[in-house]
């Protein structure tokens, strides 16, 4: 597998433009022979998103997502927007972009509920991700203005997320950005950076591998240690190795495993991973095997033991060598699920012709696990990019053609991961809420109203959102359920159901674990555009007695709306569940037999009594850095998390006090620092003002601590 580096090859390239994937399918096989790919194998680089990279501020602050070469640097010159950094010699004290790309979120717990539908298992076959959200250089640390995303959130599914990226021509060792690990942690998700040394094809330089698995006069890999430093400055999760770059031999191919066993050394302790992409083999040649087999073992367990974690097994993998993989993991006392079998997504998505039976078949357990290779096709594929299309397109992905994971569609060339994966979800503990946010929007609002009308995208705001998307259940007609962006009661959008009803609906929200108090209520937020609606809550206090079995619910009257009464608040006591746990949580419509309804849920929260008093304020909020330039500032403002009683807050959140006192939304960030471009003057105001909120769980927000840039004269 390679990345694009969206350009020209700085060093004296035998092409003067490396050629993305689709141009070398579309070359034939000829092209394919040269890049020495066989059958249904990778052809070259994939394409990656086509966004440009951003125009630099005046002052050059805005932050990306780091990335290095493991110490010696290309020969000439680094393209545009590029920075050609080495990572022997990065150290976080003199990191300037720390603050910005540290993840604070830490990894959440996950448990298995009973799975929604009879085919999903629990405790086989998992599924990692590799998704290139940007380009390698000029990815945004912390989000962008533009809701033009991809906004993954059906975390319930995925065990590993990979930050894929890397190119010969920008940097092969990536760091993934804050946004993206803190929205996974939540989830129970970890994120694994990149270790990229490229094809030859592609500029891959086999000096990068000897300068990656290097040792020092100690007998030390500096780079390994260097690689550790990087995940636990940045707070994600380990390290996804792919050694592409052909040439080398046996000796190098030892000095390989022996930096991986000096890597996961380094990390175990921290609990970091490693992942191996099976190219490189024993003999030090690149020679993929689509197999876990005798040629490439020592890179997963060698006889001192474990040397990676998981295996990723190429695409030229086949049935027979699939079955003799998990065959050879259990001969080795590993689990057979720890190999993922790759699944290219990239140019076709659920298109794509994947022999299922040869990973997860329907009649018996699950062979290996899969990797998805760029499932952001759900996004990338669209004409239109809206938010609203490409969650359509990424729920159809992830649940499949019936977009319910509890009756899923007859079987067809796409076998959805919901059929085949058991979900897992982190809703143990109260306080819990909800506002559907997922992590990009058109529109930002704040208790029912347009605080920001700039588009947005920012994954660490999002809220852990139902794994089950969606869960209907109805004597009538199936009403559309959706994630909606025209209208939100808190972030950017809300849950949407519309339609005629012809009988109660009924929509199933999240799994949960949460203990029940005599003082324990639930609350909803939500909102009608058609006639009267009746909505009650449900509360499952024990679960289903088999896969795909009906959700014991418990009912609970929360009030009716009525069209043109906007938000409001409906609140039910759980006082009578009192000493039971919550295993799921659910809502119910009813309205008038045969009448259109527009309903929107904008919140969901379980909490214990009232709500508890705002959290502690930040402190020490400062303009850290600001170019001002044509009645516009860029800055970097920073400020320090308050360590009150009440614990760490969810995240920050940034807003403008214009003159008037009116505010306006800017950003938020699960951090402690927020680049803000292109702020502009208002009026003649002498300077622009900042406020800085902590906001907790329940989404209640703390004073503000407040930052001033004055304007020059």
């Amino acid at each position: 597998m390679s990345e694009t580096d969206h350009g020209v090859d700085p060093r004296t390239p035998p092409v003067p433009l490396r050629p993305t994937r689709r141009r070398v399918l579309a070359a034939g096989a000829g092209a394919a022979a040269l890049l020495g790919v066989a059958g249904r194998a990778r052809a070259a680089a994939p394409a990656g998103p086509t966004a440009p990279v951003p125009e630099p501020d005046p002052g050059g602050l805005a932050p990306y997502a780091s990335y290095w070469f493991p110490d010696s640097l290309p020969a000439g010159a680094p393209g545009p927007g590029i920075v050609w950094r080495s990572l022997s010699r990065w150290t976080p004290e003199d990191d300037p972009d720390l603050a910005h790309n540290t993840a604070t979120v830490p990894l959440a717990e996950r448990f298995t509920p009973v799975p929604a539908n009879g085919t999903a298992r629990a405790g086989q076959a998992r599924i990692a991700s590799l998704v290139s959200f940007a380009p390698t250089a000029g990815n945004p640390s912390q989000g962008s203005p533009t809701a033009d995303y991809y906004a993954l959130t059906h975390w319930a599914y995925i065990d590993e997320l990979v930050f894929w990226g890397g190119s010969a021509g920008e940097g092969i060792v990536l760091a993934p950005n804050a946004p993206v690990v803190d929205a996974a942690h939540r989830n129970g998700v970890r994120v694994l950076g990149n270790v990229f040394l490229p094809p030859v094809a592609y500029g891959g330089d086999l000096q990068w591998t000897r300068d990656l698995v290097q040792r020092d006069s100690l007998g030390r890999f500096p780079i390994a240690e260097q690689l550790v430093r990087v995940a636990r400055a940045y707070g994600f999760d380990g390290w996804f190795v792919n050694a592409e770059t052909d040439g080398g031999d046996s000796a190098l191919a030892t000095r390989t495993r022996e930096f991986l066993r000096a890597l996961r050394a380094a990390g175990e302790p921290h609990g970091l991973r490693i992942t191996w992409y099976d190219a490189m083999n024993s003999t030090g040649r690149v020679g993929w095997q689509g197999a876990l087999n005798a040629l490439n073992q020592e890179f997963y367990e060698d006889r001192a033991g474990k040397v990676a974690d998981t295996l990723f097994v190429d695409f030229r993998w086949t049935p027979q060598t699939l079955a003799a993989s998990g065959a050879l993991a259990d001969r080795l006392g590993r689990s057979r699920h720890e190999l993922w079998a790759a699944v290219d997504t990239e140019s076709r998505g659920w298109n794509a012709d994947v022999r299922w039976d040869a990973i997860v078949p329907r009649t018996r357990d699950h062979v290996v696990s899969y990797g998805f290779y760029r499932p952001e096709w759900t996004r990338n594929h669209l004409t239109d990019r809206s938010p609203g299309a490409f969650h359509h397109a990424d729920d159809r992905f992830w649940t499949g053609e019936s977009l319910d994971p509890a009756r899923p569609a007859p079987e067809s060339s796409w076998r959805a991961p919901a059929t085949a994966v058991a979900d897992r979800s982190t809703v143990t503990g109260l306080p819990f809420a909800c506002s559907f946010n997922t992590g990009h929007g058109l529109r930002w609002y704040e208790n029912g109203r347009t605080a920001s009308d700039t588009p947005w995208n920012h994954l660490g705001l999002q809220d852990r959102l139902p794994g089950r998307r969606w869960v209907v259940d109805t004597a009538g007609r199936r009403p559309s359920v959706t994630l909606d962006f025209a209208d939100a009661w808190r972030g950017g959008s809300s849950l949407l159901v519309s339609g005629v009803l012809t009988a109660p609906v009924a929509v199933g929200l999240h799994s949960t674990r949460l203990p029940l108090t005599r003082a324990s209520v639930v609350e909803l937020v939500h909102a009608t555009g058609s006639g009267p609606v009746t909505v009650e809550v449900g509360v499952a206090t024990r679960e289903p007695s088999a896969p795909g079995g009906p959700v014991p619910y418990t009912w609970l009257r929360a009030g009716s709306a009525d069209a043109g009464a906007g938000w409001r608040t409906a609140r039910a006591a759980l006082a009578p569940l009192a000493g039971r746990t919550a295993y799921a949580l659910a809502v119910r419509i009813t309205a008038p037999a045969g009448k259109p309804v527009v309903w929107r849920l904008g919140a969901l929260s379980v909490h214990d009594g009232t709500r508890s008093r705002r959290p502690a304020p930040p402190t020490a909020a400062a303009v850290d850095a600001a170019a001002r330039q044509d009645g516009r500032a860029w800055l970097r403002l920073s400020w320090r998390a308050a360590a009150g009683a009440g614990g760490r807050p969810r995240h920050h959140e940034v807003h403008r006090v214009l003159p008037g006192g009116v505010r306006r939304f800017l950003g938020g960030t699960c951090g402690t620092a927020l680049y803000l471009p292109e702020v502009p003057r208002a009026g003649r105001e002498r300077a622009a003002v900042f406020e800085v909120r902590a906001v907790d769980e329940l989404y209640a927000a703390s004073a503000p601590a407040r930052a001033v840039l004055p304007w020059e004269p």
